[in-house]
């Protein structure tokens, strides 16, 4: 899985070059993998306008993310996923932000709206934002699925460039 998905990666970047389109992510969960994974594509300096990995609820509201958002809505809300796609794509003045927020194995016991193995990310455009909430599979570790939830939003990345 993880070699296909890296291959999907390297298609994005190509294409995001290709066409020209800057992108940027606020990442918690998957902990910057996706940036990672675009910045893995030689010449993804000229998209890639930089990223945010803000795993703490304080590094969001330091990125942007208005705390009221995360008092009202919880951490763990498609409110908060496109509270972060926005203000990762104004920070960087990008096309496209990404914002990524969830559980996985566990529940976070620093946040009562946690549940494990759900998923809020959201993609924020100049024509607006648009959030997904995922539930996904049970896997053995933290790896197999921050991978999985970069697979699903290089997918609905595909689906918008």
């Amino acid at each position: 899985m993880e070699v296909e998905i890296r291959d999907k990666y390297t298609r994005l970047t190509k294409l995001l070059i290709e066409k020209g389109v800057t992108i940027t992510t606020m990442e918690s969960c998957t902990g910057g993998l996706i940036a990672s994974l675009i910045t893995d594509t030689e010449g993804a300096s000229a998209v890639m306008k930089g990223a945010f990995v803000t795993y703490s609820n304080e590094a969001k509201i330091m990125a942007g993310v208005d705390s009221g958002i995360i008092e009202k809505y919880g951490v763990y809300s498609k409110e908060t996923a496109e509270a972060m796609a926005i203000a990762c794509k104004d920070a960087y003045g990008a096309d496209i932000g990404v914002g990524v927020t969830g559980s996985f194995l566990n529940a976070d016991h620093n946040n009562d709206d946690s549940v494990p193995q759900t998923v809020y990310y959201a993609i924020a455009t100049d024509a607006g934002v648009e959030s997904f909430c995922k539930s996904i599979p049970l896997m053995s570790n933290r790896p197999e699925c921050k991978m999985f939830v970069a697979d699903l939003v290089a997918d609905s990345l595909f689906a918008r460039i």
